[in-house]
């Protein structure tokens, strides 16, 4: 007896329209995305609860480090799969030039693609040396400036070797920008190599003062490419001193970190004061930058759903302001 087998139909990608690429909404409108890192250990219920909640909030996209700190992580891609499928949220991927070679690197955005991915970011990644695994291997066969060109080239349905790939991806590329440093000059001509290597917009690294996001605007207004400032609320004074010390790319003047220190031993307090430190920088890149970046610190997604609230209510007052005023 012959059995007829049913065709079974099975699309990777979902049949939806293509979203507004982010740096046209920071051309046109307020744009909020939230970084959420992937979970440490296996289980990413609270994880998901995170997205959900961020995605109820009105995020843009939710942002994936790709083991940040140099610490092993849940596949960015796996997650970035399960929340665009879940929940509806969009995923922007980052992409480090650390844990994978050229090869390595190729197949993953390939995998990307497949899967309906539109949204990355090219970042060089720390170096294993900060991490739980110093002695891992820091691959960087190329740097974060020849991530982008590959992306570009993947963009124009070329392989890093020039062949063809069957057809053209859609990647809109993120770069990322260090304001924390002496000579702001230098990192704005880092940013033009990455535009011409083909970047579409940028996210900066956490900023922890007002004076620095003024300084950002004048030394790059000349440029048309959208930035998102990133403020990441601090939950503690050793969170604080961890971040100003520990982490490359991230400086906190002596007054933010007296604040925290205030605090003292009192989680909730020092809750509150970051909270407020990161509404009031908030309120200066408010009317500089449209786009806000917003980076969630241990899965406490309360206090970037809070700060997301935050935003959208400014952006209503304004509105409401606006049409009164005429």
């Amino acid at each position: 007896k012959t059995v007829k087998r049913r065709a079974v139909s099975v699309s990777v990608q979902a049949e939806r329209p293509a979203p507004t690429p982010l740096p046209e909404l920071a051309r046109t409108r307020r744009s909020v995305i939230v970084e959420l890192d992937p979970p440490k250990q296996l289980g990413i219920d609270k994880f998901l609860a995170g997205a959900k909640a961020l995605h109820d909030a009105g995020i843009d996209a939710l942002t994936l480090a790709d083991n940040s700190l140099a610490t092993p992580r849940i596949s960015n891609a796996a997650v970035a799969t399960i929340i665009k499928e879940r929940i509806g949220v969009r995923p922007l991927v980052h992409m480090t030039c650390r844990d994978r070679n050229l090869i390595g690197l190729q197949s993953h955005l390939m995998g990307l693609h497949t899967l309906g991915i539109t949204d990355v970011l090219a970042i060089t990644g720390d170096p294993s040396k900060i991490g739980d695994f110093p002695g891992a291997t820091s691959v960087y066969d190329l740097s974060s400036f020849d991530l982008i060109r590959l992306i570009s080239q993947f963009n124009e349905g070329l392989s890093y070797s020039g062949k063809s790939l069957g057809q053209k991806t859609n990647f809109s590329i993120g770069a990322a920008f260090n304001p924390n440093v002496r000579h702001l000059d230098k990192a704005v001509e880092r940013m033009e190599k990455k535009i011409q290597c083909g970047a579409h917009y940028f996210l900066t690294q956490p900023v922890y003062s007002e004076e620095k996001i003024v300084q950002i605007y004048e030394a790059t207004k000349h440029l048309d490419t959208p930035i998102y400032i990133g403020i990441m609320p601090l939950v503690s004074a050793r969170n604080a001193e961890f971040l100003h010390h520990e982490v490359p790319g991230i400086t906190l003047s002596d007054e933010i970190r007296a604040r925290m220190a205030a605090c003292g031993d009192d989680p909730v307090q020092a809750a509150r004061e970051g909270i407020a430190i990161a509404k009031s920088l908030i309120d200066a890149a408010f009317d500089l930058f449209n786009g806000i970046y917003l980076i969630t610190p241990f899965l406490r997604y309360d206090m970037t759903v809070e700060l997301v609230r935050y935003i959208h209510e400014k952006e209503a007052a304004a509105k409401e302001r606006k049409v009164v005023h005429g």
